[in-house]
C-alpha cells in the first residue's frame, strides 16, 4: 500500500519511526515532513497528505501533530478526505470498515509510540466492508460534503 505520512514538530520522531516500519513491512510511503523539531506549522504539513490521498497518489495518509486534533481539521477540509483521530485500535480498524477512513490522526503527546504502532498497523490492515448498511451510510457522508462543494447559483 501507498502511505502519505506528514506531521508538524511535535510529531517528527513517531513519523521516522513509524515510516521505517511500514516500509518494513513493505509498503511504500512518501514521507512529506516535516523532518526535524523546529517549530513549524501543522497545515503546512496536514494539507499536502491530504491532498495526496484526495488525488489517489497515497491510497491512505497519516498525520501526527501534538493532539491529533489540528491535523484532522485541516485534513478533513479537504474534498474526499475522511480523516479521524484515533488513539485506540479498534476506532482505528472499524473506521475504516465502517466509515471508509483514509486519513488516520495521532497525537503524539497523548500516546505512546508502542500504541501507535499498533494503531498504525490496525490502521493499514483494515479494509472497507462494503456492507450495504455501511455503503449507504457513506453514501450519505459523500452526499453531504458533495452539497457544500456545488458552486452557488447566479442570478
Amino acid at each position: 500500500m501507498r502511505i502519505a505520512i506528514g506531521t508538524d514538530h511535535a510529531g517528527w520522531t513517531y513519523k521516522d519511526a513509524l515510516a521505517g516500519e511500514l516500509r518494513d513491512a513493505g509498503h511504500e510511503v512518501m514521507d512529506l515532513g516535516t523532518h526535524g523539531p523546529e517549530s513549524v506549522d501543522y497545515p503546512d504539513f496536514a494539507r499536502p497528505v491530504a491532498e495526496t490521498v484526495a488525488r489517489g497518489e497515497a491510497e491512505r495518509g497519516i498525520l501526527l501533530c501534538g493532539s491529533a486534533v489540528g491535523v484532522s481539521l485541516v485534513a478533513n477540509k479537504v474534498p474526499g478526505i475522511r480523516a479521524a483521530v484515533c488513539h485506540d485500535c479498534y476506532s482505528a480498524h472499524q473506521g475504516v470498515e465502517h466509515d471508509d477512513v483514509n486519513v488516520l490522526c495521532l497525537g503524539a503527546r497523548v500516546i505512546g509510540i508502542e500504541l501507535a504502532r499498533e494503531i498504525v498497523f490496525r490502521f493499514v490492515d483494515a479494509r472497507f466492508s462494503e456492507d450495504p448498511r455501511h455503503r449507504r451510510r457513506l453514501d450519505k457522508l459523500i452526499a453531504v460534503e458533495r452539497t457544500y462543494l456545488k458552486e452557488p447559483e447566479t442570478a
